[in-house]
């Protein structure tokens, strides 16, 4: 059985940092791309970054040069270090393969239910 398990949310305050950990069982983050995505209430889940299997990245909006999305080399988890985090950043954030590709493919920001999915961690930017 495949499970996906977010870690690391909470509160921060505005310009704070906060990493967030996606930890993958049943499954290897060795043949699948992965991304995070936010989801915020009336609005479409949004990607914010994504790795593929050669630790490559990619990153939407205005999640470029605050967010980094990494894996260390020989574990099953991927990272989402987030910094300079502001109150827009309020969202349950989900990490999610992207569907069954290997690799960030250029419409990677969009959902796909395909895909194996964790049960989110929110993360509350607030002063």
């Amino acid at each position: 059985q495949v499970q996906l398990v977010e870690s690391g949310g909470g509160l921060a305050h505005p310009g704070g940092s906060l990493r967030l950990s996606c930890a993958a069982a049943g499954l290897s983050f060795d043949y699948y791309a992965v991304g995070w995505f936010r989801q915020v209430p009336g609005k479409r889940d949004e990607g914010v970054a994504c790795i593929d299997i050669n630790y490559d990245s990619k990153y939407r909006g205005d999640a470029e040069g605050r967010f980094t999305i990494f894996r260390a080399q020989g574990e099953n988890t991927v990272y989402l270090q987030m910094r300079h985090l502001r109150p827009e950043d309020t969202a349950v954030y989900v990490c999610a393969t992207i569907g069954h590709f290997p690799v960030c493919h250029p419409n990677w920001y969009l959902s796909d239910s395909d895909g194996y999915f964790g049960q989110g961690t929110q993360v509350t930017v607030s002063s």
